[in-house]
C-alpha cells in the first residue's frame, strides 16, 4: 500500500512547527518515530494533507533530571528509556515495562511523545504515565499549558491535544519512599501485542500498612483504565491474601471494560486481569516490605 499524497515539512525548531501547526493544524500530522503513524498512512486509515517531520527538532530529545523528578523531551527514544541508568534507579516501573514495548527495531525508533500522542489502548507506555501520575506539556503558538495523564487520554486514539498544540516534555514527579512496583502482561508472543497487562504500585508506611495504591490496566477499555476503587481496597490496610484477591476482583469484574479479540474473549481477558492483578500487587507488596528493610 502507498499513502494518499501529501506534503512533507521538516522544521528545525519548536518555534517553526509551532507556526506551521497555527497554520495548517487541522490538516497535519506530526511524525516522531512513525511506527504507528506510517503504516496507518501506508492503510490509509490516516490521510494528512501535511507530514511535519519532527525529527531535525533536537530541542525535544533529552531526558534530565531535577532533583528526584524526571524531565523527558517528546522526541526522546524508547531505547533511551530501556538502557538509561537514570530510569531503574528513580522509577524501576518504567524500566521494568520498556522491554514489553513491541520490538527492539520499533523502540530504536520509537519515541515516547508519539507513543503517549498515539493513544493507543494497548500501549505500555500510557498505562506507566498515568501509574507514576505524570504531567504533560502541550505548546501551541497561543501559549503553553500542562495537562496530567489522567485527563490526557480521552478514548480510543484520542488525546486532549487541540490540531495546533504538540506534546513536547513529559514530568514524571519522583515515586514516594517505600513504594513497591509491578509491571506485567501477556502476548500471545514477545512484542505482540498484550491480551491484558497492569502496572501495579503500593505504597507502604513503616508499620507495613498500605499508604497508597495505583492499578493500572491495558488493552482493558478505550484507553489506559485506572482501576481507583479496586486500589482504594488496599488502603489503610496489611496487604494480605485476602485484601488482595477483594482488588482483584474488583478491578477485573467491575472496573475494566476489555472488547476481545480473535486471541481473546473479553471474559479470557478478565481472568487474565485477576490473575496479573494478584500476581502483580503481591510482587509490589513485597518490593515495598524489601525496600524498608535497606
Amino acid at each position: 500500500m502507498k499513502p494518499a499524497p501529501f506534503e512533507y515539512k521538516a522544521p528545525d525548531s519548536i518555534e517553526e512547527t509551532l507556526t506551521l501547526l497555527r497554520a495548517d493544524g487541522s490538516d497535519a500530522k506530526l511524525l516522531a518515530g512513525g511506527q504507528s503513524l506510517v503504516p496507518a498512512m501506508n492503510f490509509r486509515v490516516v490521510q494528512p494533507g501535511i507530514l511535519i517531520d519532527l525529527n531535525r527538532v533536537g530541542e525535544l530529545n533529552y531526558l534530565r533530571q531535577e532533583n528526584q523528578d524526571l524531565r523527558i523531551g517528546a522526541m526522546t527514544r524508547e531505547r533511551r528509556l530501556e538502557f538509561d541508568p537514570l530510569i531503574p534507579k528513580w522509577f524501576p516501573l518504567l524500566a521494568e515495562a520498556m522491554p514489553h514495548v513491541a520490538h527492539p527495531q520499533i523502540r530504536n525508533r520509537g519515541t515516547l511523545g508519539g507513543s503517549l500522542a498515539n493513544a493507543d489502548p494497548a500501549a505500555e507506555l500510557p498505562v506507566i504515565m498515568l501509574a507514576l501520575e505524570a504531567r504533560l506539556k502541550a505548546c501551541s503558538a497561543r501559549g503553553e499549558r500542562w495537562v496530567d495523564a489522567h485527563d490526557f487520554f480521552s478514548g480510543m486514539f484520542t488525546t486532549d491535544l487541540a490540531p495546533d498544540e504538540m506534546l513536547v516534555e513529559i514530568l514524571l514527579p519522583a515515586m514516594q519512599p517505600y513504594t513497591g512496583w509491578s509491571f506485567m502482561e501477556v502476548a500471545p508472543r514477545a512484542g505482540d501485542y498484550a491480551l491484558m497487562g497492569v502496572a501495579a504500585l503500593v505504597t507502604l508506611d513503616e508499620n507495613g500498612v498500605c499508604k497508597q495504591a495505583r492499578l493500572v490496566y491495558l488493552n482493558a477499555g478505550d484507553g489506559p483504565v485506572d482501576a481507583k476503587d479496586a486500589a482504594s481496597i488496599l488502603k489503610g490496610q496489611i496487604p494480605g491474601d485476602n485484601t488482595i484477591e477483594a482488588a482483584a476482583d474488583s478491578a477485573s469484574q467491575k472496573e475494566i471494560n476489555p472488547f476481545g479479540n480473535i486471541h481473546a474473549s473479553a471474559d479470557f481477558q478478565r481472568h487474565l486481569a485477576r490473575v496479573l492483578t494478584r500476581k502483580a500487587l503481591k510482587q509490589a507488596v513485597t518490593r515495598a516490605s524489601q525496600d524498608h528493610l535497606q
